[in-house]
């Protein structure tokens, strides 16, 4: 499968990711689901970012990856 993440879209992920992280570890503890599901969004986004590659973007023809990077 071909790469279609850019290197900024992968900066954003990144961050998005750690803000997710942060989030879920200060989430009340009443709202464990809410604390979960920021820790699985976190990891996909770290995920796509690591691998360059994003399978939602594929059905919608997004490719934010160039050759020269």
């Amino acid at each position: 499968m071909k790469r279609n993440v850019g290197s900024t879209d992968k900066y954003i992920r990144i961050i998005l990711a750690v803000a997710l992280v942060v989030g879920g570890i200060f989430t009340v503890s009443s709202l464990l689901w809410l604390s979960i599901i920021f820790f699985v969004f976190a990891a996909i986004f770290t995920m796509t970012a690591i691998t360059g590659r994003c399978l939602l973007y594929i059905p919608f023809g997004i490719n934010t990856w160039h050759k020269d990077e």
